[in-house]
C-alpha cells in the first residue's frame, strides 16, 4: 500500500511490478478504483501501468491492482490531498494566558481557515468571532498560526485549521483546555490543609492534657486539706 499526496491537478502513472523471483506465473491483472474496473495502458513481462489525469477531487481515492493466478495478491495506491501537521495531545493553558496553535504542511495551500467547533457546527473564526480575542498570523505560505488572547474557561473546546488545495481541503484538530490559575496550587493547598489539621489536633490535645492535669492537681490539694 502506498500513499500519494496531490495538492494540484497532475498526470501520474501507477505501476504494479511483480518480483522476478515470484512464484506467481502469468497472472491475470485487473486495475480498479472502488468497484470500477480500469484498463491498464501499458504492460511489460512483470509490470502493469495505468496513466491518470487527476483534475478534480472526485478522481482522488484508492486505486488497486489485483493479480490472480494460483493465488491472489494486490497493491493499493491512495491518492489524497496533503496532510496537515497539527497536535494530537490537548493544549493545556491557564486563565489569562495566551494559547497558540500552529498548522504546517509541506505544500502551499491557496487559503487557510480556522474554525471553532460549536457542537457539530464549525464556526469560521475570521468571519464571526472578535479579532481582539483571536489573532491569525501566516509566517509563511505553508504555515498558519492562531493565537487566543486572555483565555477564559469559555474558550475550552475543539478548534480546526483547514488548508484549501486545488484538489480539496485538509484539516487538523486541536483541543484546548483552560484551567483556573489556582489549579496548580491545589495539591499544595491540600498539603497545607492536612498539616494545619494535624497541628491543630496536637495543640488541642496538649491544651486538653494540661487542663486535665490541672484538674487532677486541684482535687489532690482538696484531699490534702481534708
Amino acid at each position: 500500500e502506498k500513499n500519494i499526496s496531490l495538492a494540484s491537478p497532475a498526470k501520474i502513472e501507477l505501476t504494479c511490478k511483480l518480483d522476478e523471483n515470484s512464484n506467481l506465473k502469468n497472472p491475470q491483472v485487473t486495475w480498479k478504483r472502488g468497484s470500477e474496473t480500469i484498463s491498464h495502458t501499458s504492460k511489460t513481462q512483470n509490470s502493469w501501468t495505468i496513466q491518470l489525469t487527476i483534475s478534480k477531487s472526485s478522481e482522488m481515492g484508492s486505486y488497486t491492482c489485483i493479480l490472480k493466478a494460483e493465488k491472489e495478491v494486490s497493491a493499493t495506491f491512495n491518492l489524497h490531498v496533503p496532510k496537515i501537521d497539527g497536535r494530537e495531545k490537548p493544549i493545556i493553558a491557564y486563565e489569562g494566558d495566551i494559547a497558540v496553535m500552529v498548522c504546517k504542511t509541506e505544500y502551499n495551500p491557496w487559503a487557510w481557515t480556522w474554525y471553532m467547533a460549536n457542537g457539530t457546527e464549525l464556526v469560521p473564526i475570521d468571519k464571526i468571532l472578535p479579532m481582539d480575542k483571536f489573532k491569525i498570523k501566516r509566517p509563511s505560505i505553508s504555515v498558519n498560526r492562531l493565537e487566543i488572547l486572555k483565555l477564559t474557561r469559555e474558550d475550552c473546546g475543539v478548534y480546526w485549521c483547514e488548508a484549501a488545495f486545488e484538489l480539496g481541503g485538509s484539516k487538523a484538530r486541536f483541543e484546548l483546555r483552560v484551567l483556573s490559575i489556582v489549579a496548580p496550587l491545589k495539591p499544595f493547598i491540600a498539603i497545607v490543609a492536612e498539616v494545619a489539621i494535624f497541628v491543630t489536633t496536637i495543640v488541642l490535645y496538649e491544651v486538653y492534657s494540661k487542663r486535665k492535669a490541672k484538674g487532677g492537681e486541684k482535687e489532690f490539694d482538696q484531699i490534702e486539706q481534708l
